[in-house]
């Protein structure tokens, strides 16, 4: 209810105050002090007003009030795409040949490295009690016309999206379609429909010291604090963005964290818990969508975290090994690797509960857990040449952080179509 309007003597006392010039001095060193250090008041603020960890849901905000963009229909009622089992399929996977798609780099091409058997492409993801919409791969292009679609984050989400190019470049004529790549900046352009798919690299997603897309295996990490503009100002006018970012962050109990400037001749840096700090670049990340997103136009999400099998005794394997030479699936529907940390996904929760902007959460953690048999281990291009003792020894340099494509980030994909267009 409105206050009762002033009487003259409390008008005149309003009066004398909007004219006081210590009154109007306050005012603007308040202004001023919000602008600059706006960020870490707010941050202060969240760490005060910390709610327990909640349940993730698969959207920030509720679809059932709200059309989201894209979107052409909804998930059945009940319907967690994210739960299920994987099923054997011949007759519909892969959906495309390695040899088909030129845009695949060579880290994950396992076929062409040697990989001898292609039992991992024939697996598809099947939620209990639905089904997931088949990947209409005309349906996604005519929805990218006129628009952009990019990915950002990591080489985990690279290969996202370099399966999401596989999924749509055979609609395209030869001479209607290329990829050209600029610094951190990949772009896939389908002429005919005046549509781009992009990748950016930015793995802390704020600025940090292994933000060059070629040269970045630097072992001694930095994040600096409130940078997300650094790399936002190249994610603008993007229609469908695709977040990830978390291997990075996994570098011990600690992060190291920049307040000023990497220009800095003296340079403020201090080490806060990961998840503190992971908290902060989701923060950010969040506050970065809600000022240059339009929520009427345009579609945000973001990938939980990759899981690695660098410890075969987690699943009952033979201590000292890895996903090297794993041909089968995890069938234990609760397995969860050690190196997937659960209080990163509590922090997730924590965060984006809060968004106002309705983020999509793509949660192909659990599902993506159950596929050792996946990763590109010692089928890929090594940069460097393997020693003797390597070569006796494949399992100290297979990779079993990446994943061979075709193969489990199709999937992914497939989880994105039908995110977007059946939240």
């Amino acid at each position: 209810m409105k206050p009762p309007f002033p009487s003259s003597s409390s008008s005149y006392v309003l009066r004398k105050a909007r004219l006081s010039p210590y009154l109007f001095t306050l005012l603007v060193f308040i202004v001023f002090v919000t602008i600059l250090y706006g960020e870490d008041i707010g941050c202060i603020f969240g760490q005060i007003d910390a709610l327990p960890p909640r349940p993730i849901r698969t959207t920030s905000e509720s679809t059932h009030t709200r059309k989201l963009p894209f979107a052409i229909g909804r998930t059945p009622e009940g319907c967690d795409v994210f739960s299920g089992r994987w099923v054997r399929d011949e007759a519909n996977r892969p959906l495309y040949e390695e040899s088909e798609c030129p845009y695949i780099q060579p880290q994950l091409t396992c076929q062409e490295h040697g990989r001898p058997e292609k039992d991992y492409q024939y697996w598809r993801w099947q939620p209990h009690g639905c089904d997931l919409p088949s990947f209409n791969a005309t349906l996604m292009l005519e929805t990218l016309r006129g628009k952009r679609m990019m990915f950002v984050g990591d080489s985990l989400n690279r290969g996202q999206y370099v399966s999401m190019v596989c999924l749509l470049h055979r609609l395209i004529p030869e001479n209607a379609k290329s990829m050209e790549t600029f610094d951190s900046l990949t772009v896939f352009t389908a002429k005919d429909y005046n549509a781009t798919i992009e990748f950016y690299w930015a793995p802390f997603l704020l600025e940090s010291n292994s933000d060059n897309a070629v040269v970045h295996r630097i072992s001694d990490r930095i994040v600096r604090k409130g940078s997300i503009n650094k790399h936002g100002r190249n994610w603008k006018g993007v229609d469908i963005l695709v977040f990830n970012t978390y291997l990075w962050w996994m570098t011990g109990l600690k992060m190291k964290i920049l307040k000023g400037s990497f220009d800095d001749e003296e340079k403020e840096i201090v080490e806060i818990p990961t998840e503190d700090a992971y908290r902060m670049a989701m923060k950010s990340m969040l506050r970065w969508v809600k000022l240059n997103m339009d929520r009427k136009k345009t579609r945000v999400f973001f990938t939980s975290m990759s899981p690695s099998h660098g410890k075969s005794i987690d699943w009952g394997g033979e201590p000292g090994k890895n996903c090297y030479n794993e041909t089968t699936l995890i069938e234990d529907p609760n397995y969860w690797g050690s190196d997937c940390r659960k209080g990163v996904m509590r922090v997730i929760g924590e965060v984006f509960s809060r968004s106002k902007f309705p983020i999509t959460f793509l949660n192909i953690t659990q599902l993506s857990n159950y596929r050792k048999d996946a990763h590109t281990s010692i089928y890929k291009k090594q940069w460097n040449a393997l020693t003797p003792e390597q070569l006796a020894n494949p399992s100290s340099y297979a990779d079993c952080v990446h994943w061979c494509l075709p193969g489990l980030q199709d999937t992914w994909n497939e989880l994105l179509f039908a995110k977007l267009f059946y939240p």
